[in-house]
């Protein structure tokens, strides 16, 4: 079966760093939906469109391509009194950028001073230029479910939530 619109695909890959440090586990594998479901990074989607089981694909994700590029403003430092007594580097929690926003983005706290938090909402990978390598392990027809979703429910299109 070839890799088209509405078909559920099963990757085996790698995702490395600038450095070529591996940023996922060894042997990792990921199951989406193919189409625009956002599932994958557009460009390797667009780079497997069309192929069958066996297919590889090597590529190169600007940022762009990927986490998008950092933005300075998503930095923010906070005055500590603002958070909960237990908080350490590396927690993270949901919040609003600004006073006016109603988009809520997810923060990392990078940092704690005695009377400041210093908390980013860039993905850790944001800015990042990444190594992508797949190789096409499966590919089936999606479920009626997982279109109407608009995302994969595991294996045999089973539901999990």
């Amino acid at each position: 079966m070839r890799i088209d619109r509405d078909t559920v695909v099963t990757l085996a890959y790698e995702l490395k760093d600038c450095d070529g440090e591996l940023l996922e586990d060894e042997g990792a594998t990921m199951s989406y939906l193919h189409g625009g479901y956002g599932g994958i990074f557009p460009k390797v989607e667009t780079a497997l469109q069309g192929s069958e089981v066996g297919h590889e694909v090597n590529l190169t994700l600007e940022p762009e391509d990927a986490f998008g590029d950092y933005e300075a403003d998503l930095l923010r430092v906070e005055p500590r009194r603002l958070f909960p007594e237990a908080i350490e580097v590396g927690m993270r929690f949901e919040g609003v950028p600004g006073d006016e926003e109603e988009e809520t983005r997810i923060y990392t706290i990078t940092d704690i001073a005695d009377d400041k938090v210093v908390v980013d909402a860039n993905h850790p990978l944001a800015g990042e230029r990444l190594w992508f390598k797949c190789k096409v392990t499966a590919v089936r027809r999606a479920t009626e479910e997982e279109l109407e979703h608009g995302h994969v429910h595991g294996e045999d299109g089973l539901s999990t939530h």
